[in-house]
């Protein structure tokens, strides 16, 4: 017995006739006729009585029938199965990613990806150094900021708004600043290597360069955005950082005129990984979610 003869016999009783059934499966009539000759053949029994006006189904028949779109039903589940599991996203996968944004943005979403994808093993590190993706081993980098010339592909997910803002305390004692030339009698707390070239702000439509001095500098946005809260200084710093403070009334902005520019948000990889599957649907997926601006 052939999986083709239960189909054959299957669409036979559907259709009702050899030349429907025939048709449907894009067979001749002569094959149909001979499968079936053959399969009962195989069984030692009846299955069809055929005349010139109808095609009938014997009691025999009707049994084999439910067993035979049983077996068929099977073997489509088992088909689809094995399908599924070759479509399924498998595989390690590290990733890095910058501490703050991480824990804040990212790794709530790189759980919910991973409970979509049961088979995949993740690597994650949060670390606010740029690491070497190729030398260390990386599949993916999420950046933060204007990217290097390199030989690794970038892929833009958004931008990320900045603020100026200090806590209610530090402009009581010091003074708001109205201008950003006031930025020099003021202590500023500095982000990382930008903030040790000073602070570049938007004046009327312009970018502007301004010289800043403080007590702290840090690579960590959680250590500043605490120094400001405590009334240390002024700070600036990705919003997505400051807003939990700037709900609170714990820290207020200043010179929202002269915004600096938002700050880009981008995955970076090595043109290897452009054909992994895994690293597109992790790109789609962080592409829909992340709705920074």
């Amino acid at each position: 017995m052939q999986i083709e003869d239960l189909r054959i016999y299957t669409a036979v009783i559907n259709a009702g006739n050899f030349t429907a059934a025939a048709e449907q499966l894009m067979l001749s009539k002569q094959y149909v006729s001979r499968r079936m000759a053959a399969l009962e053949a195989s069984l030692g029994a009846r299955l069809l009585v055929r005349n010139t006006r109808k095609l009938s189904v014997t009691d025999a028949g009707k049994v084999f029938a439910q067993h035979a779109q049983r077996i068929l039903d099977d073997i489509l589940q088992a088909e689809q199965a094995v399908s599924e599991h070759r479509r399924a996203l498998q595989g390690s996968f590290r990733i890095s990613m910058p501490m703050s944004f991480g824990m804040s943005y990212l790794s709530p979403l790189i759980a919910e990806f991973l409970a979509q994808h049961t088979a995949l093993q993740f690597q994650v590190e949060l670390a606010d150094r740029y690491v070497d993706v190729i030398g260390e081993g990386f599949d993916m980098a999420i950046r933060i900021g204007t990217l290097s010339d390199s030989t690794l592909i970038a892929r833009r997910l958004g931008e990320l708004k900045r603020v100026i803002c200090c806590s209610p305390a530090y402009l009581a004692r010091a003074g708001k600043p109205e201008t950003p030339d006031d930025l020099r009698h003021h202590a500023c707390l500095r982000y990382g290597r930008e903030g040790l070239n000073g602070w570049e702000l938007n004046v009327e439509g312009k970018k502007k360069m301004f010289t800043v001095q403080g007590p702290l500098v840090s690579n960590n946005g959680e250590v500043l955005c605490d120094a400001a809260i405590s009334g240390l200084g002024l700070v600036l710093l990705p919003e997505f950082i400051v807003a939990p403070a700037l709900q609170q009334g714990t820290l207020v902005t200043v010179l929202d005129a002269c915004m600096p520019a938002s700050l880009c948000l981008n995955a970076v990889y090595p043109q290897h990984r452009q054909t992994s599957e895994v690293n597109r649907a992790l790109l789609a997926f962080l592409t829909e979610k992340i709705s920074v601006r």
